[in-house]
């Protein structure tokens, strides 16, 4: 696909990657049509957007079918948080399924490119580490994290289903950790946790006993990878993984998080819900390979940038 100046619709373009990308988008001159319901994402993430002339919000659900015109699709459209993608599983595996199908017909009637924002969760509770693009996956199809795990799988099957079988131009990433600001302060990650509890002067609460990792990703360099994915000159044969193989056990990253923030917290533990994973960590060397691209925000650097959007929103 050759890249000009496009029409990019974005769905969930309010949410906390989404208005980031809608931003890169029109920083280079793309014209940015942001679909969103409203659920998670917020008008709030949009302001510094609607300077503008080439954006245009759209305030529409994903599993009503979409009539638009446009020259590439984002699918970022579904709660990415266990506190908001469980609070509605049915409706979450409604966005997910019937959302990528309503997204894909779009695309299919446009003969356009799409790209879906697929998750590690894919791989479950994976049982290898790091995780490579081959590997199938840990998942438990019941759980209580199945609306999003499965809804997201299902939702790959689909896009691949239409390259096979209409040809379509799909583009399949599977996001990892992603933190940085207009994060949601109640989104019930662990990144966002920890800074909100640390800067309000409350214990720190760690799920389990701390020791599982996690790779955490800037956004910045996740809205990079998005770009690079867009500007493709070839078509996917395979999903592709995003994310940053830099591993930390999360008491580590509380530790890291509290030290920044200042102050001295306690820390709490509490039980680990029911199919968290103990590892989730990338092999990125697909994206490297595909892409050119690599996370290069180091931690210490995004953290700060994250905790200072913190401060000012919490006015701390």
């Amino acid at each position: 696909m050759e890249v000009g100046f496009l029409v990019v619709l974005v769905t969930g373009g309010a949410g906390f990657i989404g208005s980031h990308l809608c931003e890169a988008l029109l920083e280079q001159n793309h014209e940015v049509i942001c679909l969103d319901n409203f659920f998670t994402g917020t008008r709030a993430n949009l302001h510094k957007l609607m300077d503008f002339k080439n954006f245009e919000i759209m305030r529409h659900d994903v599993i009503t079918p979409i009539s638009i015109e446009a020259d590439f699709i984002f699918n970022l459209a579904c709660p990415a948080s266990p506190i908001h993608y469980s609070t509605d599983p049915v409706q979450t595996v409604r966005t997910n399924v019937i959302g990528a199908l309503n997204v894909l017909e779009l695309a299919r009637r446009l003969r356009i490119p799409v790209f879906q924002a697929s998750t590690s969760e894919v791989y479950g509770d994976p049982e290898i580490s790091p995780q490579k693009e081959t590997y199938v996956g840990s998942v438990n199809p019941i759980g209580p994290r199945a609306c999003y795990d499965e809804g997201k799988r299902c939702a790959e099957t689909l896009f691949f289903d239409y390259r096979r079988q209409h040809g379509l131009d799909v583009r399949v990433g599977r996001i990892f950790n992603t933190y940085g600001p207009r994060m949601h302060p109640q989104d019930g990650r662990v990144v966002s946790n920890f800074i909100v509890q640390a800067l309000n002067g409350e214990d720190i609460t760690i799920y389990g006993d701390g020791s599982q990792t996690r790779a955490f990703c800037y956004v910045d360099d996740m809205v990079q990878a998005l770009m690079k994915m867009m500007n493709l000159t070839e078509p996917l044969q395979t999903p592709v993984n995003l994310g940053n193989p830099s591993e930390i056990t999360i008491g580590s990253l509380a530790e890291t998080i509290v030290d920044m923030v200042g102050g001295n917290c306690a820390v709490r533990h509490l039980p680990l819900p029911v199919d968290d994973p103990k590892q989730r960590l990338p092999d990125a060397s697909l994206a490297k390979q595909i892409l050119d691209w690599e996370a290069s925000t180091d931690l210490a650097t995004g953290l700060d940038a994250t905790i200072a959007y913190f401060r000012d929103l919490l006015g701390k």
